[in-house]
């Protein structure tokens, strides 16, 4: 079987072709898991395989809390999606501990 015009990222079960013994081979990058791959999923897809990209982190969010313990948040965005099988996209999120310290922090009302 032949993966010609058919590379396809992630799980996906309609993306097959006939191989030997008229068996389903597959073109889908999760093939390579399964050992189900067409004969020419290397040399057809992972040529055309694109990794994810992402940009810059963006700010730290502010205190969850403004008094005492709480948490920073901050996050990227996906520029380039992955596609046939490329390296998939690292963390977007990262969170972090800070303590809140408000100037009314500890007055009492």
């Amino acid at each position: 079987g032949s993966c010609r015009h058919r590379c396809c990222s992630g799980r996906n079960n309609a993306c097959w072709a006939l191989g030997a013994r008229r068996a389903r081979c597959y073109c889908d990058s999760y093939c390579q898991r399964t050992g189900d791959c067409c004969q020419d999923y290397l040399a057809t897809c992972r040529r055309a395989a694109v990794g994810c990209a992402v940009g810059p982190w963006g700010p730290w969010s502010g205190c969850s809390s403004p008094c005492g313990v709480g948490s920073r948040a901050r996050s990227r965005q996906v520029t380039v999606p992955p596609r046939h099988g490329g390296d998939p996209c690292p963390d977007l999120k990262q969170r972090r501990g800070c303590l809140g310290q408000h100037p009314t922090c500890g007055t009492a009302k």
